[in-house]
């Protein structure tokens, strides 16, 4: 739990000026928090929390060059105490595990209601977890299903570029055999019914990320 405060510094993380803006107006009506810094990607969150040291972090995932997972994960390896609120678009349940595995306090779409991102906010405060109820959901019809391992995941983003079985093999040095497999193993996990789908599924999922 953060000691107690007469002013929480919040820093705000997201790649459109508008959506920063707003957190900032929001964040500001209440008379014990602060916006003490901004960020437009990852890389620049990273220099700004070793900078100001807030007490919360507000960030997107889905940015330019550093992105928020890959964030999450510097800031926590470094500042293994940080209090991190994701505020995204996509509620995918893969995504979703990745955040909270890497160390994300919780997890909110920007459809959120102002009042539920201040109510997230000193939930974090007290060390209590949010999840939006569309992310609880999503989890959740997905529960009990495997998920794509490294290696299907290298495939399917080599699927995604285009390129064939046989392309596939000689950049990842295995057996169009073993494509192949894989392939099949993608499919039957992700309920697809073919390649170009099983890419879609998996990044509505949130499967398709960098891997920090």
């Amino acid at each position: 739990m953060n000691e107690k405060k007469e002013r929480y510094g919040i820093l705000v993380v997201d790649d459109h000026p508008v959506m920063r803006d707003g957190l900032r107006a929001v964040i500001e009506q209440e008379p014990d928090m602060e916006v003490v810094g901004e960020a437009a990607d990852g890389r620049e969150a990273i220099e700004q929390f070793h900078k100001l040291l807030p007490d919360i972090m507000l960030i997107d995932l889905q940015m330019p060059d550093v992105d928020g997972l890959q964030a999450i994960t510097t800031i926590r390896s470094e500042f293994p105490d940080a209090t991190i609120i994701v505020l995204t678009t996509f509620p995918g349940d893969a995504r979703v595990v990745r955040a909270f595995t890497l160390g994300a306090t919780s997890y909110l779409l920007k459809t959120a209601r102002r009042d539920e991102i201040i109510k997230a906010v000193r939930s974090a405060l007290c060390g209590r977890h949010t999840m939006a109820p569309e992310v609880a959901q999503e989890i959740a019809s997905h529960t009990g299903q495997e998920g794509l391992t490294e290696r299907e995941v290298g495939v399917l983003k080599l699927v995604a570029e285009g390129h064939s079985n046989r392309a596939i093999a000689t950049a990842l040095c295995i057996s169009e055999d073993t494509v192949k497999a894989r392939m099949k193993s993608i499919m039957s996990k992700l309920g697809a019914e073919d390649r170009t789908h099983a890419v879609m599924i998996a990044i509505r999922r949130g499967f398709m990320e960098s891997q920090p």
